[in-house]
């Protein structure tokens, strides 16, 4: 489901962005009018207000980095990075790729105005990156997948970090610890398995006004929530009861029976999954896709694209995202493999981490944010022409990629694309030869479990 809804937001947001840019071209005034509309919410003596960018980058973004966070931890709870030891391969590949970009945008950056834009060139589109391998057909899909959804969220972690120490204003104490204290309090709901939605609604609400107060960007809660989220398998008490349940709608289907079954029903998923299939298609289908309508718009001709063409801030971007990224991930694979001994793989070969770490150079929504917060005016037109065209540029590389492993003979394809790592197995039981009844050779590569339930 992820990646079906990922693959189809990732179509939406390449058409709104063209949208953007053509609304932009064709009337500027229009579109900066729209998005620079001042909208204030006051409840007596206090109110909050910003631009309409404002509350699209700040306030529903804040939704978007909650799914993200819920994704992470789905994949570290049930996923296939449950094996804490292989989280650690993946998430020092995501500092690498950041290191590597930051490296070469700096190096052609340096003792400039534009340096300040460095964390431009840090972080991965996760709508995008996920779509891409899905559409250019990149295997072994799920694991490669589950190994990238690591690599983008540190990218996002740092990402959100770097915002709220280097690009937000001077922090108010006062406001900061209100949203500590919030924080505090919804972790103590989580550990209590509170599950009402409203609980949680509030309490995220007060700490993302004690983040905006305090002069941070308010963001970090979302996916700080988001990673708070418990995603464990669900205990075989609350299945029996919605079974049960079930059993009394269907023997009386009334709508008091009705509402039973349905919270049996809600009570047998994983706040976790539950949250994700609540919010994960409005921030694919409406978040996201508003927020690139909001500050993807650029007015392109000739003389902006060669202004562009010159500056050291759109070069950078495009180098640090199309080179930086995939080779900065790879080699740090490489290297941790060396040092561990083989002891830490990545869960795919070495042509699918390249393939991988190239989709990661699409670094749209979260560079579009730091490029908003870091530049204006010139500067901030030749970081999104920059942005845009690594998008561009990462795509192609990513296609390439996984073209040329296709081409390889067929044992060096397979060992590029599915690496020497083990799958993980998941059983309650392990198999025992003296009990179990095992046919075939225990060295084949495929295991086939099969259960009797009478």
């Amino acid at each position: 489901m992820f990646v079906r809804t990922e693959t189809g937001s990732a179509m939406l947001l390449l058409a709104v962005t063209l949208l953007a840019i053509v609304w932009a071209a064709i009337a500027p005034s229009s579109y900066e009018a729209v998005w620079t509309t001042r909208l204030t919410i006051q409840l007596g003596d206090a109110s909050i207000g910003q631009d309409l960018r404002g509350w699209v980058n700040n306030g529903l973004m804040t939704l978007f980095f909650f799914v993200i966070g819920l994704e992470a931890r789905r994949s570290i709870d049930i996923g296939d990075l449950r094996e804490r030891t292989r989280v650690l391969l993946p998430l020092l590949a995501g500092v690498g790729g950041m290191v590597a970009s930051i490296a070469i945008y700096l190096a052609l950056n340096a003792g400039g105005s534009g340096a300040h834009g460095w964390g431009i060139a840090m972080s991965t589109d996760t709508a995008f990156a996920l779509s891409l391998l899905a559409l250019v057909n990149a295997k072994p899909l799920q694991p490669l997948r589950a190994f990238m959804l690591t690599v983008v969220v540190v990218d996002d972690v740092v990402a959100l970090l770097v915002i709220a120490t280097v690009y937000s204003g001077h922090v108010k104490l006062e406001p900061l610890l209100v949203a500590i204290v919030f924080f505090g309090l919804a972790l103590v709901a989580i550990r209590l398995r509170v599950k009402h939605g409203a609980v949680y609604a509030l309490i995220g609400l007060g700490s993302w006004l004690g983040l905006y107060f305090s002069g941070l960007d308010p963001l970090i809660i979302g996916l700080a929530l988001g990673l708070c989220t418990y995603a464990s398998p669900v205990e075989r008490d609350a299945l029996e009861s919605a079974t049960y349940r079930f059993r009394l709608f269907r023997e009386q289907p009334t709508s008091g029976f009705a509402r039973l079954a349905q919270q049996g029903l809600q009570s047998a998923i994983s706040p976790n999954e539950r949250l994700q299939g609540l919010f994960h298609p409005w921030t694919s289908y409406f978040v996201v896709p508003l927020f690139a309508v909001a500050n993807a718009g650029i007015a392109l001709d000739a003389d902006v694209l060669r202004h562009a063409a010159r500056s050291p801030i759109t070069v950078g971007v495009v180098i640090a995202y199309v080179a930086g990224k995939p080779l900065g991930i790879l080699a740090t694979s490489r290297l941790v493999q060396r040092a561990s001994r083989s002891r830490l793989l990545p869960p795919v070969g070495a042509g699918a981490v390249l393939g991988g770490g190239a989709s990661a150079g699409i670094g749209f929504t979260v560079s579009l944010l730091i490029a908003t917060l870091a530049f204006d005016g010139q500067q901030l037109e030749d970081a999104k022409i920059g942005i845009l065209g690594s998008a561009v540029g990462s795509a192609l590389v990513t296609w390439g990629v996984f073209r040329v492993i296709e081409r390889l003979p067929k044992r060096v394809r397979v060992r590029a694309l599915f690496g020497t790592l083990e799958p993980l197995e998941d059983l309650m039981e392990p198999v025992n030869p003296d009990w179990d009844h095992i046919r075939g050779r225990s060295d084949a590569p495929i295991t086939l479990v099969e259960y009797g339930d009478l």
